[in-house]
């Protein structure tokens, strides 16, 4: 998930905006202007617009339409970049096309009907997953759901043989329960793939990982939960417990991560992966036993307590026998010894073939001002999509305000962005764009390219209106800020010509939340003036309780999340792997007991 789009949301795409406004994200490197933001002219009001002929509204139809359609065919082909740009492509045709759209019933019309019919396909993804974010792939766990196991005499001797020269900070044993693990990794098909694409993705994250648990003091062989948890991927997302990240936090409950509208640092490899480290710390000195630990992150450490004092036994294994644990929390601790026994050994079990991921190097450059990511993207010649992938924490195109952010930038960007960025007052990061000034361009055709006037553009540059741009580098583009709501205001009364699409851009929310907090049909945008609409989420002062797996006992306690402070303005670079600067976690220990699974089929109902 990137980002949180607005109209077109969860694409990555910029919502619609009436006529005036700018073009979507898919040109915003043309250079194109960013369509969460209105692009009025500052200056001067734009002089009514001619009808078109009927023949022009046809024609730009059929291009929008044979648009949509190629987007269409490319999301049912799961080619989600694909599908993104054509859809973007069919709102820009319109939104560029210099027709008044609102004057112009029929390609009104055919703005309301597409932007519904793309908000639909969004509302399907949702319910498959993370929406249009790219789809991960099943982890090692999810692929052996359905698998009946065969316990192989031979994997067995292997296997013992094996530990002999297995180097592990963690206890390890081969059993039947193990072992079974290892046939289906090494001689499956299905298991073999999945377990040697987790194997290949955590190459962008080992280092990492291996740094966190040592200044932890953890185990280094913890680092393969991820294989059952996430296959590496950060972004993941359990569909049915919302469960997320490679460490598969829930979304309530505090592990030290911040989420709040703009940021869910569950998805952040590094901070999560310190929150993880110390959490499992935590479990461990409840439980003295790291296969207990183990099955305590799965199931909960409260759940594992009851079941070690109703059987007097406090190992796992006794446990699994004497069916005093739950099938899935069963299974995790052996795949997970599996994984290890196959990472040490390899070629052995035919795994030779392990090219790893190269490791994700950014600069990282914390900031406590809203920056926009297609003005970073401006700056650093870095696709936005490339941004998104480096900030995977980040939940919208814009840094949050007032608050510290850790922003990855591609390795060796920092200086220039540093340079470049100082050219735009703070308070406008989060509208205005950088434009490299090309041999073609002239003052008057960059002001078209981003609907703002001549005069707006030459004021903020310093030039004569009629200058030429001979000699300029580049210039700033002050692009209108959207309309943003105070932090109390919950509240908006519709206008005429208001849209649900309109108003979710003028205050930063998508149109999924929109409709959920008014209680909206799942369909249609138009919105009479006014209505009052709830246009942030509702309060909700809430106790949040976990249960165990038989929906016996809990463990309350305030849910709340944690907030980053506002800092000083002077911001901080470092060279770092992809996730940049460690979080506080002082509230990991304070979690609740237990969590949703990872693994789709669990009856788990309850929190990490």
């Amino acid at each position: 998930m990137g980002c949180v789009a607005l109209a077109v949301s969860l694409l990555g795409c910029d919502p619609p905006k009436p006529a005036a406004s700018a073009t979507p994200a898919s040109q915003a490197l043309a250079p194109g202007v960013s369509a969460s933001a209105p692009q009025q002219a500052p200056a001067a009001t734009p002089p009514p617009q001619p009808s078109a002929p009927p023949e022009r509204v046809q024609s730009l139809i059929q291009q929008v339409e044979k648009a949509y359609t190629l987007g269409e065919a490319a999301y049912k082909h799961g080619n989600l970049p694909e599908a993104k740009s054509n859809f973007d492509n069919a709102v820009d045709l319109m939104l560029s096309s210099g027709i008044d759209i609102k004057s112009t019933p029929a390609l009104q019309e055919e703005f309301d009907r597409i932007v519904d019919q793309i908000n639909g396909l969004e509302m399907e993804a949702l319910k498959q997953g993370n929406g249009f974010t790219p789809k991960t792939e099943d982890t090692p766990a999810e692929a052996a759901t359905d698998v009946t196991f065969v316990v192989d005499p031979n994997i067995v001797a292997k296997a013992n043989a094996d530990l002999a020269t297995t180097k592990s900070d963690l206890p390890l044993v081969v059993n039947d329960y193990v072992a079974a693990y290892i046939n289906f990794f090494a001689n499956t098909t299905k298991g073999h793939n999945t377990l040697l694409h987790s194997f290949q993705r955590a190459g962008r994250y080992r280092n990492m990982i291996q740094r966190v648990m040592s200044e932890e003091g953890v185990p280094q062989d913890l680092i393969y939960l991820a294989v059952a948890e996430s296959g590496f991927q950060p972004r993941a997302v359990n569909a049915k417990s919302r469960a997320g990240g490679m460490w598969q936090f829930m979304p309530h409950g505090n592990y030290g991560l911040v989420r709040n509208n703009y940021v869910d640092e569950r998805f952040d490899p590094e901070k999560s992966t310190r929150a993880y480290a110390r959490y499992m710390k935590y479990i461990y000195e409840q439980l003295g036993d790291w296969y207990l630990s183990m099955a305590g992150y799965d199931w909960g450490t409260g759940n594992v307590q009851r079941a070690v004092e109703k059987t007097g036994y406090a190992d796992f294994w006794e446990l699994y026998k004497r069916n005093n644990l739950p099938g899935e929390t069963k299974n995790y601790v052996p795949e997970i010894l599996a994984a290890i026994i196959i990472a040490n050994h390899p070629t052995q079990y035919g795994f030779d073939d392990i090219t790893l991921d190269p490791p994700v190097l950014t600069d990282t450059l914390t900031i406590n001002y809203s920056a926009d990511l297609r003005l970073v993207s401006d700056i650093v010649g870095a696709p936005v999509d490339e941004l998104i992938a480096l900030n995977p924490s980040l939940l919208r195109l814009v840094t949050p305000p007032d608050t510290e952010f850790d922003l990855h930038l591609p390795a060796g960007t920092a200086a220039l962005f540093r340079e470049k960025i100082a050219a735009i007052p703070e308070s406008k990061r989060n509208s205005w764009r950088y434009h490299k000034v090309t041999p073609d361009d002239t003052l008057a055709s960059i002001a078209h390219t981003y609907s703002v006037s001549v005069s707006a553009l030459a004021e903020a540059n310093q030039l004569e209106q009629t200058g030429k741009l001979d000699g300029v580098e580049a210039v700033v583009v002050p692009v209108a800020p959207a309309a943003s709501p105070s932090a109390h205001t919950v509240y908006y009364t519709t206008r005429r010509g208001d849209t649900l699409v309109s108003v979710a851009d003028r205050f930063g929310v998508s149109l999924t939340q929109l409709r959920r907090w008014n209680k909206l049909p799942a369909t249609g945008i138009k919105i009479p003036a006014g209505h009052r609409l709830h246009v942030a989420e509702p309060t909700l002062v809430r106790t949040s309780s976990s249960h165990s797996h038989h929906g016996k006992g809990k463990t309350s306690g305030t849910t709340h999340e944690a907030s980053s402070a506002s800092h000083s303005t002077r911001s901080k670079t470092s060279h770092t792997t992809h996730t940049g600067n460690s979080t506080s976690s002082k509230d990991a220990n304070s979690a609740a007991s237990t969590k949703h699974s990872s693994h789709p089929k669990s009856s788990t109902q309850a929190q990490k």
